[in-house]
């Protein structure tokens, strides 16, 4: 079975309602799909977001590095798939998301190759996910309208986009919280928006108000180790590092300062499946949970990424996963079930989405 072409598409579709964090405002999907052809017939697809602000990479920067990547893949063997994952890591640094797109589309043709879905051939079992919903950031009485429409959906965990003046932030978390039923379960992400001191006092006055979140995600710069260990040192609400994350020398730092309760692994941060995996267990050793999110993907990648939580299903306990869900149309096919907060993988070959 050998790899034939290589090439890349672009994959766009409306989202409900503009995406808003302290770092960007998209208004549309426009990610790449990388495509994957066999001798034999099999095709594979990879999907990847531009995600310039976290990981540098624009469109067109990752389309680029998936040409130079190509010819490293073409005529070789799928038999040969770790050397195959190797190369596509060592012929160039970073371009961590054009890497994913690639790793997605092999892994899809592996399984495919194997007749198993892709969660099984990776010794998962679980088919059946629960993904928590964004709510951007914008004026609070917004805010609110959009956290209580995710109730009546059947979400019962919102994750709250904040970032802003940390005195406004707060103000806008104890509006959401107070007018939520007492079932819902909040997840804050500041996305690098505060200092160390800034976030303590924050979180400190939503404690003090009995408002403890399930995480506050990545207060602080990525670059900011020691601001996430002040913080850490200072209050209940648990804290989990994002964009700090990329690689496993990156986690092992944060694991070793004891800085962080638990890691988000993103498959477009790590640089795809197998650094994901990875990374997993090493938080699994570390004894530390884990969340998976994405980058404001399709259902390829999001899939991609629940097949992994079903592999890792003991580290892996919490999702993120609700970027299909944000979407106002489906520009793809799938036997992969997302019903809102639902996520359910197919028993078929691969990842279950295909063009």
């Amino acid at each position: 079975m050998k790899i034939t072409s290589i090439r890349t598409a672009r994959l766009k579709a409306p989202l409900k309602t503009p995406f808003v964090t302290s770092l960007r405002r998209v208004d549309a999907l426009e990610d790449i799909v990388v495509i994957i052809e066999c001798d034999n017939g099999m095709v594979g697809y990879g999907e990847g977001a531009p995600t310039p602000q976290i990981t540098g990479e624009t469109l067109g920067a990752m389309e680029s590095a998936v040409d130079f990547i190509s010819p490293y893949l073409i005529g070789k063997e799928m038999e040969g798939f770790d050397k195959l994952i190797h190369t596509l890591h060592s012929v160039i640094k970073h371009n961590t998301t054009a890497k994913s797109a690639l790793e997605i589309a092999l892994y899809d043709l592996k399984a495919k190759s194997e007749a198993q879905p892709l969660y099984r051939m990776l010794g998962g079992t679980k088919k059946e996910f629960t993904t928590d919903i964004t709510i951007s950031m914008g004026e609070t009485a917004q805010m609110i309208e959009e956290s209580l429409n995710a109730v009546t959906l059947g979400y019962d965990t919102l994750k709250i986009k904040i970032g802003s003046d940390p005195e406004t932030d707060a103000q806008r978390i104890i509006a959401i919280y107070d007018a939520l039923p007492t079932h819902i379960s909040l997840r804050l992400d500041a996305n690098q928006g505060w200092s160390p001191q800034e976030s303590v006092t924050l979180l400190q006055t939503l404690e003090h108000k009995g408002i403890i979140a399930e995480f506050i995600e990545q207060p602080v710069a990525a670059e900011d180790i020691e601001g996430l260990k002040y913080i850490k040192e200072r209050v209940e609400t648990p804290l989990l590092a994002d964009e700090s994350v990329f690689s496993l020398h990156d986690a092992k730092k944060l694991l070793e300062m004891e800085a962080v309760d638990y890691i988000n692994i993103k498959l477009a941060k790590t640089g795809g499946i197998s650094k994901a995996l990875a990374l997993a267990d090493l938080c699994h050793d570390y004894q530390i949970k884990c969340m998976i999110g994405c980058m404001l993907e399709g259902p390829i990648s999001v899939a991609a990424g629940v097949h992994v939580a079903s592999a890792k299903a003991d580290t892996i306990t919490m999702l993120d996963l609700d970027a299909v869900a944000l979407l106002a149309s489906h520009p793809t096919k799938s036997d992969t079930s997302f019903d809102e907060s639902h996520i359910v993988l197919a028993d078929v070959p691969g990842l279950g989405i295909s063009l």
